[in-house]
């Protein structure tokens, strides 16, 4: 391992343990050249699957565009940072563990849509009037309405109707 500072590559493992996520080892390195201390993390070598997207072309699945798709929908939202990094792990767990080389893009879609309709469901019509390219205010209706009817009782206290109350 080359050291960042000096550029030596002798340096050696000073400290080895899990990292607070478990699905990583932290390895504390110290340099034999410069004596300077800096961390590195080794995580399992899993193959993704390609993308096929709805065009039909191919793409190397990305964990940084499916991390910002959900921090994006999930921005300013009353969602803990452990509960949004547990959805990801999930997320890319299922994704990496598919024996398939290639998937379509809408089965991520479909995942992503459902985890953070867990999470938050501002966040998940966020999501999904990107996703589904909602094209006016009637689809957003439709899809909360649908949110409501599938999930009755669950609505998360920490958030206001989505469309006020009805005397139904």
């Amino acid at each position: 391992m080359w050291c960042p500072f000096c550029n030596h590559t002798d340096t050696r493992v000073v400290d080895s343990r899990l990292a607070s996520d478990g699905f990583q080892i932290r390895r504390r390195r110290e340099c034999a050249n410069c004596g300077a201390r800096f961390n590195t993390y080794e995580a399992p070598a899993l193959r993704a699957p390609n993308v096929i997207k709805s065009d039909g072309s191919r793409e190397v699945f990305s964990e940084d565009k499916l991390r910002t798709g959900m921090l994006k929908a999930l921005e300013k939202r009353p969602v803990e940072t452990q509960e949004v990094e547990r959805a990801i792990r999930s997320l890319l767990r299922k994704i990496r563990t598919l024996e398939e080389a290639e998937i379509p893009s809408k089965s991520i879609g479909d995942w992503v849509a459902n985890e953070l309709a867990r999470l938050d469901q501002v966040a998940y019509v966020r999501f999904a009037s990107v996703y589904r390219r909602f094209e006016d205010v009637q689809a957003f209706r439709e899809e909360i309405e649908r949110l409501e009817r599938e999930h009755p009782g669950t609505l998360d206290t920490r958030q206001i109707s989505l469309l006020g109350q009805r005397d139904d």
